[in-house]
This record gives C-alpha cells, sequence and structure tokens, in this order.
C-alpha cells in the first residue's frame, strides 16, 4: 500500500488544512456546547436540538455546492480557468437559492421541528423550558446562515484550486471570535450581560461574519486574478452542472434529515438519551473531521486525476487512499475510548445523562474504520460524476434501512438503547461492501471536463 508514498504526501497536504480548518468549525460547535452545558441539562440540550436543525441546512449547502465542486477540481486539474470561473458563478446561484428556503422553512415550521424531539418523558428535564431555549437559539441562529453560505461558496472552491491554506486561516480567526464572544455573552463577563444560550447564539453568529469576512477578502486579494469574480454563467452549462449536481445536494439533504430523523427516534426513549447524545455527537464531531477531510482530499484528488485523463492511476490511488484512511481512523478509535468516561464530566448534569454519553462516545468510536472507508469510497465515486450512485448508496440507503430501524427498534423493541444504536452504526457495514465492489468495476472512472 505504501509502494506510492506521493498520494500520501499529497492527500495529507490537501487534508491537513482541511482537517484544521474543519476542526475549528466543529470546535465553535463544542465550545457552545460546553459552555451552555455549564449552565444545566435543558439549556444544553436545548442548543443541541438547534444545532441539529442547522446541521441540516450547513449539509443542504454543502450538497448544492459539491456537484459543481465535482467540475471545479477536473477543470482545475486540466488547467481550465475559465471553467473554474463558470463553476463559482453557478455555486452563487445555488448557494442563494437554497439560502432562501432555508429562511423560510425555518420561519414558518421552527416550532414544530424543535417540538418534534420533545416527545421522550424525563424525570429531570423540563420539555417547557428546552423549548423555550431552543427557539431563542434557533432564531438568533438564522442571522448567521447568509454569511455561511458565502463562506462554502469561496472557501470550496479554494480547495478545488489547491488552496486550503486560506479557508483554514478564516477558520482560525473565527473560532477566536466565537471562544471570546461565547465567554464573554453567555457569563456576562467584561461588562458584558450574562445572555446565557442566546448569547451562545448570538457568539456563533458574529464568529460566522468574521470567517466570512477574512476568506472572502484572502480569496479576492491572493488568488489568481479574475477567478473569483466573474459571475458569468452560460445558461446551457450551467443547467448541466445543476442537473448532474441535484443528486449530490438531495443527498446532502436527506442524509442530514435522516440523521435528525434518527436522533428524533432515539429520543423517544427518553430526553436523557438526547442530552447523552448531545455530548457524544460534541466530541466525536472533534475527531471526524479527520474522516471527513480525507474523503474530501481524495475526491479532489482523483477527480484532478480524471481531469488529466490519467485513468488507470486513479483507480490505484483511490484504493491504497481509501485504505489508507481506514487506517488511520484505528488511531482515532483508541483516543476517543481512551477519553470516553472524561470528557462527560465537562457538563453540568445527570449522572443518567453522562453514563449514556459515555456509552455513545465508546460504541460510535468503534465504527470509525469503517466511516473511514465509507467516506472515501463515496468521494471517489462521485469525483467521476456517478451522483446517482452515491445518493442510492448513502441518504437513499438510510431512508430506506436505517431510518426505519431506528424508529421501529425504539418503539417497538424491548432492546436497551445502547444495542439499537450499536445496530444503527454497524449497518454502514453493508454500504462499504456495495462501495467497494463498485470502486473495482471502475463503472466511477469518467472525465467531466470535456465539456465539449
Amino acid at each position: 500500500m505504501l509502494k506510492d508514498k506521493s498520494i500520501y504526501k499529497k492527500a495529507f497536504i490537501l487534508a491537513v488544512p482541511m482537517m484544521i480548518q474543519n476542526g475549528i468549525t466543529n470546535m465553535v460547535s463544542l465550545v457552545d456546547n460546553v459552555m451552555v452545558g455549564r449552565l444545566g441539562t435543558e439549556p444544553m440540550t436545548a442548543v443541541s436540538i438547534g444545532g441539529q436543525l442547522i446541521f441540516v441546512f450547513n449539509l443542504a449547502v454543502f450538497g448544492g455546492l459539491s456537484g459543481p465542486g465535482i467540475y471545479g477540481a477536473q477543470f482545475f486539474g486540466k488547467g481550465d480557468m475559465e471553467g473554474v470561473k463558470k463553476v463559482f458563478g453557478i455555486k452563487h446561484l445555488i448557494g442563494g437559492f437554497i439560502l432562501l428556503m432555508g429562511y423560510l422553512i425555518f420561519a414558518l415550521g421552527g416550532d414544530f421541528l424543535i417540538g418534534s424531539y420533545l416527545k421522550g418523558e424525563s424525570a429531570d428535564i423540563d420539555p417547557a423550558l428546552t423549548l423555550s431555549y431552543a427557539k431563542e437559539y434557533l432564531y438568533i441562529m438564522l442571522l448567521g446562515l447568509l454569511p455561511f453560505v458565502i463562506t462554502q461558496i469561496f472557501a470550496s472552491s479554494l480547495r478545488e484550486t489547491g488552496d486550503s491554506i486560506k479557508p483554514m486561516t478564516a477558520g482560525i480567526v473565527s473560532v477566536i471570535a466565537d471562544v471570546l464572544f461565547n465567554y464573554l455573552l453567555i457569563y456576562g463577563k467584561a461588562g458584558f450581560p450574562a445572555l446565557g444560550v442566546k448569547g451562545a447564539a448570538i457568539a456563533t453568529v458574529i464568529s460566522r461574519y468574521v470567517e466570512m469576512i477574512v476568506v472572502v477578502v484572502t480569496a479576492k486579494s491572493k488568488s489568481p486574478k479574475g477567478i473569483y469574480r466573474s459571475m458569468r454563467v452560460p445558461l446551457p452549462f450551467a443547467g448541466k452542472v445543476i442537473t448532474n449536481g441535484l443528486p449530490i445536494f438531495f443527498n446532502e439533504l436527506l442524509w442530514a434529515g435522516g440523521i435528525a430523523a434518527m436522533t428524533q427516534a432515539y429520543s423517544t426513549r427518553g430526553l436523557d438519551i438526547v442530552a447523552g447524545l448531545n455530548i457524544s455527537n460534541a466530541i466525536c464531531n472533534m475527531l471526524n473531521v479527520v474522516f471527513v477531510s480525507l474523503g474530501s482530499a481524495v475526491g479532489i484528488l482523483i477527480g484532478q486525476t480524471l481531469g488529466a485523463a490519467q485513468f488507470e492511476k486513479a483507480k490505484r490511488d483511490a484504493f491504497s487512499l481509501t485504505a489508507f484512511s481506514g487506517g488511520i481512523c484505528l488511531i482515532l478509535t483508541a483516543i476517543l475510548v481512551g477519553i470516553s468516561g472524561v470528557f462527560p464530566m465537562l457538563y453540568d448534569t445527570s449522572g443518567t445523562v453522562r453514563e449514556y454519553a459515555t456509552g455513545f462516545i465508546i460504541i460510535t468510536a468503534c465504527f470509525f474504520p469503517v466511516q473511514g472507508l465509507m467516506n472515501a469510497l463515496y468521494f471517489t465515486l462521485r469525483s467521476g460524476g456517478k451522483t446517482l450512485i452515491t445518493f442510492l448508496m448513502d441518504s437513499v440507503y438510510s431512508w430506506v434501512i436505517t431510518v426505519p430501524a431506528a424508529v421501529l427498534l425504539c418503539r417497538y423493541s424491548s432492546l436497551s438503547i445502547f444495542a439499537v444504536y450499536t445496530i444503527i452504526q454497524a449497518a454502514d457495514i453493508i454500504k462499504v461492501i456495495i462501495g467497494s465492489v463498485l470502486i473495482k468495476k471502475g463503472i466511477w472512472i469518467n472525465d467531466l471536463s470535456d465539456t465539449g
């Protein structure tokens, strides 16, 4: 596997800045989570629910921009800068549409969406108080949707041209702002009011605007002239890119919706479980940036290789990088298991919630290698434009298999929540098997940069 070390070096050069940036982005959520967790279980659970809904929007943005991103990586690999510019313009159209839809859905259905997570019973958590906190948090967070979309348009385009340093820099500045304003606004320090949950939301919104300003300014001032200024979008080409990218958009939207639906299913076993999952997700999301970033790097590198018409090399690299990603995740498993009993102690919550959190962390950690393999396979298939296959393999599989399984097992079985959670996590092994077969067959090898 290690014969061609250059491909691993390239993957790390591209992935490490993404890991840092994504890690910083997740650090924003972690800081919110831990600081609010010091206020009590209701505020912590409320922020978790609001964050879960924002997560669906964020993934919709990611999915909407990823379709054009396939073309952007291949155009850059081919040396076609005009193609890169056209893709950049298309991303603005897609981002604007998703932003508008997000505002409408949250404004009209926010109360209903939050309430769907508060069906379970708990002796220690007040549902009405949790609902009030969650609404405060969500509606302030809506102010941060616009800068998030703009940041992702620029950051994704920079990465597709091999520059992941500028987005990373913006992320670092963003998390500094978030930590600072969280401390000032949640607890009321240095003359600022103590706003609690509201303060956490305001701090995150401020950090989103800071990140947007930094990434836009650096992209426009230090990148090839005009590459991030053109908004000219030929309609026939835009239609082709958007059509091919729709499966990715719906895949990310439905996948995120599936995660939210499974969390809602788990919540029917009690609000203590929602709180435990929140703590588990906070730390697990900090480490899963490794395999997510490696997967993104795999997709970009393989896409550039396909754009250069080096098809056999692309196939060899795909297998090597997939195995490499799975191996790296074994290290993450050991780290997570090691801290599983310590991290929940940071929260001012009940012993029951901490026990749930520890169990969920350990189970999630054990399946990290599966996630590493699955992400690399997914992004490889997508790099060749096989977006319908990834749509079927990912989100359709989730809604046909894992979501119904979670609902049925939570509501109609006597299995413990840990047993149910393990079964749902293990279902991803089937996707790894399917993806491996498809990669081996080579049906994903396709040069999209040849637009005629």
